[in-house]
């Protein structure tokens, strides 16, 4: 097999490339493994694509970087499938060094994840995709305050060049005072959950966390073919400060206070529909879209998971 790092220098606080490089070279396995380091949004996805349509060879590929490069890795995995890549002989899997890390905290934590000769001898889970229209994530999809925050975001990473948890923080806070209400109607399965039209936030699931800390999803399993659904409703700001402690440890579906403004429920397919304006993010990349429609991919990929 063939191990291909591909590196996103700009994730996280610190470009990381020297000291994955370094931790290659002590490998035993350092024979084995290709370097790659992107140039560019998009570039891991290309990447993955076209080497697998130049190689036959079984390959791992290993995401160094955070949530968004690791759905980059993941959709040009797919694409490789589609093109007619064989599925057992490719495989994923991460090196976590991004600012939030969401994707590795459902398998344990990124601890595990950050031994490299235990990625290389990890082996392959089958897990489920999310796909909207010609796009996949791997983690989470979720719109409402979670949008604005990205927006926030991507502003402060295009300013400063690299991302970072204290811009996320940043994000929290200006969407506190101006993110709090969405429009919107979700349909699960075709059934209207929201008839009341709108909600504060909403995340539409594989994983179970999102935004480096948040607990979002606690009865999702990447597995289980099916999409878990937490649409929160709009309730004002000393309500939603009061529940974050809740929301972040995953206990918010059990908190009684909490009962009446959350909907949770889990289904094959998901259909949003909102007003011109309205944004979603895809595993933390911002789409403008008025309405979209997501689906779940059953075992879609190999995923390696260190012991």
């Amino acid at each position: 097999m063939k191990y291909v790092f591909i590196i996103n220098p700009i994730s996280g606080d610190r470009n990381n490339e020297s000291d994955i490089r370094r931790l290659i070279e002590n490998s035993k396995y350092k024979d084995k493994i290709e370097v790659y380091v992107t140039k560019s949004a998009g570039d891991a996805t290309r990447f993955v694509r076209e080497y697998c349509s130049n190689n036959d060879e079984e390959v791992r590929f290993v995401s160094c970087g955070g949530d968004g490069t690791m759905n980059e890795v993941a959709n040009g995995a797919m694409y490789a499938l589609s093109d007619g890549f064989d599925a057992d002989r490719l495989s994923i899997t991460c090196f976590p060094c991004g600012s939030g890390n969401d994707l590795v905290k459902t398998f344990g934590g990124a601890d595990k994840f950050l031994n490299l000769d235990a990625l290389i001898e990890a082996k392959n889970c089958r897990i489920d995709m999310l796909r909207v229209e010609d796009k996949y994530s791997i983690n989470i999809v979720n719109f409402g305050f979670d949008a604005y925050v990205i927006k926030v975001l991507d502003k402060l990473r295009a300013k400063y060049g690299h991302g970072g948890k204290s811009f996320y923080l940043r994000g929290v806070i200006k969407a506190l005072f101006n993110g709090m209400h969405t429009k919107c109607k979700l349909y699960v399965d075709d059934k209207l959950v929201n008839p009341e039209g709108e909600a504060l936030l909403c995340t539409l699931a594989n994983g179970q966390y999102v935004g480096g800390s948040f607990r979002c999803a606690p009865r999702a399993k990447m597995d289980d073919g099916l999409i878990d659904v937490c649409l929160v409703k709009c309730v004002s700001r000393l309500k939603f400060i009061q529940c974050v402690g809740s929301y972040s440890k995953g206990t918010h579906l059990e908190n009684p206070h909490l009962k009446s403004s959350i909907y949770y429920l889990q289904g094959k397919k998901v259909r949003v529909e909102s007003e011109e304006g309205f944004s979603f993010t895809l595993d933390g990349e911002l789409i403008f879209k008025d309405s979209f429609e997501l689906e779940i991919i059953d075992g879609a990929l190999n995923f390696a998971v260190p012991a």
